[in-house]
């Protein structure tokens, strides 16, 4: 039964991650500026095209469904292409290094965390190095079957928690459960309340904030676009745009 059951799961994982042909909000970018701008530490953004990217912009409401940790081609030596700067996770492959050029065709944006210090951004990229090879667990059928319908009927309110897939086991990694464990590694936000804000007045003066973090289980890749610690970085912008030197079609 556990062999069907992992046969089933593996169909799935590869019909869920295949490409379709969908329309994306903006044009690519450019990978050479992608590479030129990306630090380490930089979360990459992805509009995907895969069937599971349609329902997981659906469930969350945004443009992004899968993320990346950018680490450069430093930290990889031998275990890896040399093309190789970025760690993921996704259905089919587990927790695995990749290329830029596997995203040159996607619609991308760069979140940058701020403040870190360099000892600090080597602790998230050892990270998500130690999780080089974690797999999911593919006999959860049901976890993958709810991607099957890009457009589930569910309440707005119960959208978040559908993402979450398996039983929390931290080797059943998902793209933005990995990247968001690797900053809470160093006990960098992402998205989180500040407790003590309720308590503020016009009259009062500002204390120090009581974060209350979200669990890593249930952050999405929405959440380091909107989050406010992290900073867009646009490459087109940072490669010194200037709208004097564009040609327009006539």
């Amino acid at each position: 039964m556990n062999q069907l059951r992992l046969s089933l799961g593996k169909w799935l994982a590869t019909y869920l991650t295949e490409e379709i042909q969908v329309g994306s909000t903006a044009p690519p970018s450019n990978p050479l500026h992608l590479q030129e701008t990306l630090r380490p530490g930089d979360v990459l953004l992805m509009e995907g095209r895969t069937r599971i990217s349609s329902a997981i912009k659906y469930l969350t409401q945004s443009t992004w469904s899968h993320a990346a940790l950018f680490i450069g081609s430093s930290y990889l030596g031998d275990r890896a292409p040399e093309d190789h700067c970025l760690i993921e996770a996704d259905a089919v492959r587990g927790v695995c290094s990749t290329s830029l050029e596997r995203f040159s065709h996607l619609h991308t944006r760069i979140c940058r965390p701020i403040g870190l210090s360099s000892t600090e951004c080597e602790q998230v990229i050892q990270f998500a190095l130690s999780q080089l090879g974690h797999q999911y667990d593919l006999r959860n059928v049901f976890d993958l079957a709810r991607y099957l319908f890009p457009t589930p009927p569910i309440p707005t309110r119960f959208r978040r928690k559908l993402l979450a897939l398996g039983s929390g086991d931290p080797t059943r990694a998902i793209c933005s459960t990995l990247i968001a464990q690797a900053f809470e590694t160093i006990h960098y936000p992402i998205i989180a309340r500040d407790k003590n804000a309720l308590l503020y007045t016009s009259h009062s003066s500002f204390g120090p904030p009581n974060f209350e973090p979200k669990h890593f289980s249930l952050l999405t890749p929405r959440d380091f676009d909107v989050s406010p610690y992290f900073q867009i970085i646009k490459p087109t912008l940072e490669g010194g745009f200037n709208f004097h030197d564009l040609e327009w079609a006539q």
